[in-house]
C-alpha cells in the first residue's frame, strides 16, 4: 500500500472521509470486474484540505492496479449486454447535442471494455476504436470485429492530434493517475478536440445523503470527483467544460435486484423473488439516482 498526494492540487494534506474497512495489503482480482457487488469494502478514502478532491490513501501500488485489470474477466458484464447498448445509445444522443453529428469523425473510447460503446458510436457513423487493459475484455470486442486493442493510453502506440473525440465512460475514477490521463487525451485530440468523462459525483444529494452507505465507496475506485473538482481538473489541463449533468443508465431488472442484494441481501432477495413471480427478469429501465455525472470539454 502506498500513501498519495492530492492529484488535482498536489498537496499532502488531507483528511480522512471514510475510514478503511477491508485488511490492508489484500487485493483480489475480481473487485476490479466492472459488475463486481463489493459495496463498502474500500481502502481509507480522504479529501484534500485545500481543492476538496476526495481520494483513496493508502491505497494499491499503481502497478498492482494495473496488473488487476490487465488479469480481470466478467462474464457477467457480457450478459448486461442489452442494458450496456441502451445506456451507451442515451449517451451518444446526449454527446451528439453537444458536440455535433459524427460526419465520419475520428472517436477513441479509453476503457472500452468489450466495445459495447465503440459498437453503438459505429453504428451512428463514427470512426471509433477502443484501448482496454483488460486482455479478456479487448478479445471479447476483437471476437465481435472491433478495433478494440489491448493496453492503456501509456502502452498502446497512438498518433498525436488523430482524434476529434475522446471518451472515459466510468473510467476516470479507477485510473491511478487521472491528471496525468487528461495530459495524454490532450495530445491525442485534434485542436478544438472534445473530451467526455462519465463518473460518479461524490456531491450528489443521494451520495451525502447516504454518507458511508454509498455503494459508489468500493475497492476499485481510487477517485471520487464531484462537479466542481471533475471541472477543476479540466481546466487546469487545458480544456474548457461545455456541458456538465447527471446521467443514470438501463439496467435489467434481475440485474438491479442483484446489485441491490450486493447492498443489502434482505431486500435484494425478496426484489429477485418479486421480478421473478411478475416474469421481469430480463426487462430493462432506466435508472437514475442523480449521482452519476457526465463532463463535456473542448480542448481550449
Amino acid at each position: 500500500m502506498i500513501s498519495v498526494s492530492c492529484n488535482l492540487c498536489g498537496r499532502d494534506d488531507a483528511a480522512v472521509r471514510f475510514p478503511a474497512t477491508t485488511e490492508p495489503d489484500v487485493l483480489r482480482v475480481d473487485a476490479f470486474r466492472c459488475t463486481h457487488s463489493g459495496y463498502g469494502h474500500h481502502p481509507q478514502i480522504v479529501q484534500c484540505r485545500h481543492c476538496g478532491l476526495v481520494y483513496a490513501s493508502p491505497r494499491w501500488a499503481d502497478d498492482v492496479v494495473v496488473e488487476a485489470y490487465t488479469a480481470v474477466e466478467d462474464e457477467t458484464y457480457v450478459a448486461e449486454r442489452e442494458g450496456r447498448e441502451l445506456t451507451f445509445r442515451h449517451h451518444l444522443r446526449q454527446m451528439e447535442r453537444i458536440i455535433g453529428p459524427p460526419a465520419g469523425r475520428a472517436l477513441l473510447d479509453v476503457g472500452a471494455y468489450i466495445g459495447v460503446f465503440v459498437e453503438v458510436a459505429l453504428a451512428a457513423g463514427w470512426k471509433a476504436q477502443g484501448v482496454e487493459p483488460s486482455a479478456w475484455a479487448a478479445a471479447e470486442a476483437q471476437r465481435r470485429g472491433l478495433n478494440v486493442v489491448s493496453g492503456t493510453l501509456d502502452s498502446v502506440p497512438l498518433a498525436p492530434a488523430s482524434f476529434d473525440v475522446l471518451t472515459l465512460w466510468d473510467v476516470i475514477e479507477h485510473l491511478a493517475d487521472p491528471a496525468a490521463e487528461l495530459e495524454r487525451a490532450r495530445r491525442l485530440l485534434r485542436p478544438g478536440g472534445w473530451l467526455v468523462v462519465h463518473t460518479m459525483d461524490i456531491d450528489a444529494p443521494v451520495s451525502r445523503l447516504l454518507g458511508r452507505r454509498w455503494p459508489w465507496l468500493m475497492d476499485m475506485h481510487l477517485y471520487y470527483f464531484s462537479r466542481r473538482t471533475l471541472r477543476a481538473m479540466h481546466e487546469r489541463h487545458g480544456y474548457q467544460v461545455v456541458w456538465q449533468g447527471a446521467q443514470g443508465r438501463y439496467l435489467r431488472l434481475g440485474y438491479l435486484a442483484s446489485r441491490v442484494a450486493g447492498f443489502q441481501s434482505t431486500v435484494g432477495r425478496a426484489t429477485l423473488a418479486a421480478v421473478d413471480a411478475l416474469g421481469l427478469r430480463e426487462a430493462a429501465v432506466p435508472v437514475n439516482f442523480g449521482d452519476l455525472v457526465t463532463t463535456i470539454s473542448r480542448v481550449r
